[in-house]
């Protein structure tokens, strides 16, 4: 009886420890790998606001400003803005935090840099194609070959513009 019992045990161990090892390694990928955009996150405004910059984020911040390097990434059909975000970050291993509001999503913070770490007028943008959309991020769908950069702003985008 024993015997039956640890093989059952055993059999139950290695079922469950397959289903996690194959849970954590997977990416998530899009269906259709035919349509494509580039996206990018950069947080470099910060430098030029390190007065106003709280402490406790400084350790975040790439020496570089790059979290997320431009890179090429395939999209379904219908996917948003915060859709492809999302995946893209969570494939790097990136913290995002965001909350949704009559709808739509909200980017609060991305790599532990939220919105206020560097002043009240500080958080996340997102332009397409250099162009600041009036709709939120989950509202944008994307086009084939759009071009998503996400910027951090110390200054309600004012630091953004060219």
């Amino acid at each position: 009886m024993k015997y039956y019992l640890k093989k059952a045990i055993l059999f139950v161990l290695i079922a469950v420890l397959s289903l996690i090892i194959i849970g954590c390694g997977k990416k998530e990928t899009p269906d259709n790998s035919g349509k494509k955009c580039t996206i990018m996150v950069e947080c470099s405004k910060i430098f030029d606001n390190q007065d106003k910059l709280d402490k406790a984020v400084k350790d975040y911040i790439p020496k570089d400003g790059i979290i997320l390097k431009k890179k090429e990434v395939s999209f379904n059909e219908g996917e948003n803005v915060y859709d492809v975000l999302k995946r893209e970050l969570k494939n790097e291993n990136i913290l995002m935090e965001a909350s949704f509001t009559t709808g739509t999503a909200y980017i609060e913070g991305i790599n532990n840099i939220y919105e206020f770490s560097c002043g009240e007028l500080s958080g996340w943008m997102y332009c397409v194609n250099g162009e600041y959309p009036n709709v939120g991020c989950s509202d944008y769908k994307i086009k084939d070959g759009d071009n998503i950069e996400w910027h951090y702003t110390c200054d309600l985008g004012e630091d953004l513009k060219n």
